[in-house]
């Protein structure tokens, strides 16, 4: 358990989480900028100040989303970021994760140890029952760490979301809180 001092909403042993800040759009996007070769074409964070500025307006302002920074204990250095969007309360209790790692904490684990920070997290104070990961078939690193974190998978969606100037087909992946330990 992170102590009162600690910045981070969760801790590991090498990450902790925290909720993203629009004082992070320095930062957040020079890494953004470091990373393309690493995220295209599967995802486009913000690199820019100004579209960080709207992308963080989003996560801050919206109920229905939250956004976490996957930071390095060691320095702080922003590792990844982890969005837990459509959020739905009610019977429902879901959310949509989004997610993705800058190039300089790429293939060590650390959005492992982030994303099952933010799963306790979402199925603990947010008192969420299901998260639901959707992935281009392709992008077999984010299949991966869907399923080393427990996801199953649910089935395939043509053409679900707009990417890159295409609707792209996507497998969905999901996990209910009686899949993890807390459950």
């Amino acid at each position: 358990m992170p102590d009162n001092t600690s910045p981070y909403l969760a801790e590991g042993p090498r990450v902790g989480i925290r909720l993203l800040t629009r004082e992070d759009g320095a930062e957040f996007t020079a890494r953004a900028r470091e990373s393309k070769d690493l995220h295209r074409p599967w995802l486009f964070p913000p690199d820019t100040a100004r579209a960080y500025a709207a992308y963080a307006d989003r996560l801050i302002e919206d109920p229905a989303r939250a956004g976490f920074l996957v930071c390095e204990k060691a320095d702080g250095a922003i590792a990844g970021f982890i969005n837990i969007n459509n959020i739905v309360e009610g019977a429902f209790r879901c959310g949509a994760l989004g997610y993705g790692a800058f190039a300089h904490a790429a293939g060590r684990g650390l959005m492992r140890e982030g994303l099952e920070l933010v799963v306790r997290y979402a199925f603990g104070p947010l008192r969420l029952h299901r998260l639901e990961i959707n992935v281009q078939p392709a992008n077999t690193a984010s299949i991966a760490l869907a399923r080393r974190c427990g996801f199953r998978l649910e089935g395939f969606s043509p053409n679900m979301l707009f990417v890159d100037g295409a609707w792209r087909d996507h497998e969905r992946w999901a996990l209910t809180v009686e899949m993890t330990a807390s459950g």
